[in-house]
């Protein structure tokens, strides 16, 4: 009997590790761009979720691939203002984005749209 249980957990176990990692997005946000800090690789993004503004703090992956109209954008290139649209999912340590497409630039002093 202690084989066979031995056995069916040796089977199972990778299985029920692979569900407990989300490898899909679970959500999305967009919203205007608040920071972005290329060093600790995270962006903050505003959004309206009701009558209410909220926070979203987001780590990004260094292999995640920013876009911008399908074209690859350095995460240094996101600036406050610009709308984008992200997937992320949540970890233990926060927000991870999945993806991360910039949509559109707000204007404003100093900007063209």
């Amino acid at each position: 009997m202690t084989r066979l249980t031995f056995a069916l957990v040796c089977l199972l176990l990778p299985s029920v590790a692979a569900a407990q990692q989300p490898t899909t997005p679970h959500d999305t946000v967009q919203g205007a761009v608040r920071s972005v800090d290329p060093r600790k690789r995270t962006v903050d993004v505003t959004t309206g979720v009701g009558m209410s503004l909220w926070v979203v703090r987001l780590r990004v992956p260094p292999e995640l691939r920013v876009t911008s109209a399908g074209a690859a954008l350095p995460l240094a290139e996101l600036q406050p203002g610009d709308i984008v649209r992200v997937s992320y999912g949540s970890r233990p340590a926060g927000f991870v984005a999945y993806t991360i497409e910039r949509v559109g630039r707000l204007a404003g002093p100093g900007r063209s749209p």
